[in-house]
């Protein structure tokens, strides 16, 4: 499993911060998922919560149980073993969404200033299937890995009040999908009528780290039609499992 050269350093009194080299990757998102689950199997005595990013990981352990030095010295050893399985069966889940000029507020702008036509931006933002590395910064937020190099532009340097939920966005060499109303810098291209937190579903968000998102676009009439669905509890997200 020992790919990378890894940091550990304390955060606080209570957690691990392990860090693998700066980069969105595929191989590092693999490599912190395997790591991850090494760490519940052989650590979940005194493990309390481990929380993934693009390229570190955070181990919150029991002050009770164990301290910050034996700690790294376990996830040292779990790191530097040969195992390098990932016994989990994660999802690609397929997402719909529409990119009708109603809902892609930066469509034009991106046009423009990428020089491509609208249905170019549409077909390479929906054609890859992302990787869903983390979540956050609201419970719900996907943070996804894999976009187009063609796509890639910056957030907003005057972030928008509010933003819609279900409006999904990219920012940089990023893309999301905001799962509630919120302030946001990212260019909007369409909206998913998908509920992608809910406090009384369990769990409240569907999809995990490790998982991957198809966007599918639909046109204004499925949305409306899957949006009633929704509030009716009649559909059902479609998913196919991968790995």
């Amino acid at each position: 499993m020992n790919l990378y050269k890894l940091k550990y350093k304390p955060l606080g009194s209570i957690a691990v911060l392990v860090e693998w080299p700066k980069l969105i990757d595929p191989e590092i998102l693999k490599n912190i998922s395997i790591f991850r689950h090494k760490i519940q199997v052989d650590m979940g005595e005194y493990v309390l919560e481990t929380v993934p990013a693009y390229n570190s990981l955070t181990v919150f352990f029991d002050t009770s149980k164990t301290k910050y030095s034996s700690v790294v010295t376990d996830l040292k050893e779990i790191y530097d073993s040969k195992d390098q399985k990932l016994i989990t069966a994660n999802k690609i889940w397929k997402i719909p969404v529409c990119y009708d000029e109603k809902f892609g507020l930066d469509l034009d702008l991106i046009s423009k200033e990428k020089k491509l036509k609208k249905e170019k931006i549409i077909a390479l933002h929906s054609k890859v299937i992302y990787d869903v590395y983390f979540i956050g910064f609201l419970p719900g937020f996907l943070y996804l890995g894999g976009m187009s190099s063609e796509l890639e532009f910056p957030r907003k340097k005057r972030p928008r009040l509010r933003i819609n939920e279900g409006d999904v966005a990219i920012a940089g060499s990023q893309t999301g999908v905001y799962p509630r109303s919120s302030p946001g810098g990212w260019n909007i291209l369409g909206n998913s009528p998908i509920r992608f937190f809910d406090p009384d579903s369990f769990p409240p968000c569907f999809a995990v780290p490790g998982d991957k998102v198809k966007f599918v676009p639909i046109d204004l009439e499925t949305h409306a039609r899957i949006k009633k669905e929704i509030d009716s509890g009649a559909y059902r997200l479609e998913s196919e499992i991968h790995g």
